[in-house]
């Protein structure tokens, strides 16, 4: 179920509210993917991702019954089924537990977590969705400035400018990206990413999963 960079993706998008669920489908439709089933309730959207094996998932966090976290709790079992579906969640609120769930679950990587106001803001959406389902990892800046607000206890030994790196990486920035923004080489990059995975003691392996695992530690702190 993971996408090829570029082309049409095969959605399946889970949102209880009718209008919102409407547009969704046309924006994504405008844009030349497919919504192959949008659904409203949780239960329907794991037995439609069964039967359509999308290229990603699209879902709301609340949903019918309970309008809690249906929709988060419907992704992460998803994910425990199908480790490589890509799934990007939209929130109305930032809610830190929700991040990290989804961040752990699967193999850790093609998630992201947005809030529904990010999707006004069409070519951040549509970039998001593109990098997810090709196997990244973003979360809304919103989101990270919310957490970078808090008690930061794992990351004290992190310099000020590595904690500003760490915080572009669970953006889904590039090493690239966050040079061009931090205005510095992207070797100066390296080094700093480096020295972030060195002092989170983070265990050798792939640089991908060092990177989403340096993310977690950012949200739980």
């Amino acid at each position: 179920m993971r996408a090829e960079s570029d082309r049409p993706l095969r959605i399946v998008l889970a949102e209880d509210s009718v209008l919102l669920r409407e547009g969704l489908t046309g924006l994504l439709g405008r844009f030349g993917h497919d919504v192959v089933a949008a659904v409203g309730d949780a239960a329907t959207l794991r037995a439609t991702v069964a039967s359509h094996q999308p290229d990603i998932v699209v879902t709301d966090v609340r949903m019918p019954p309970g309008f809690t976290d249906e929709g988060l709790r419907a992704a992460v079992a998803l994910r425990e089924e199908w480790p490589s579906l890509p799934v990007l969640v939209l929130s109305q609120y930032v809610q830190r537990t929700y991040a990290t769930e989804l961040l752990e679950s699967g193999d850790g990587t093609g998630v992201g977590y947005l809030l529904k106001d990010r999707v006004g803001r069409v070519e951040e959406f549509l970039d998001a969705l593109r990098r997810v389902a090709d196997g990244g990892t973003v979360v809304d800046p919103e989101v990270v400035r919310h957490l970078l607000r808090r008690r930061r206890d794992p990351l004290e030994q992190l310099t000020k400018r590595e904690r500003e790196v760490l915080a572009l990486i669970a953006e889904g920035k590039s090493n690239a990206a966050i040079a061009r923004e931090l205005v510095v080489s992207e070797a100066a990059i390296g080094k700093h990413i480096g020295n972030i995975l060195t002092k989170l003691g983070l265990p050798p392996a792939e640089e991908t999963h060092r990177r989403v695992l340096a993310v977690l530690a950012f949200l739980r702190a």
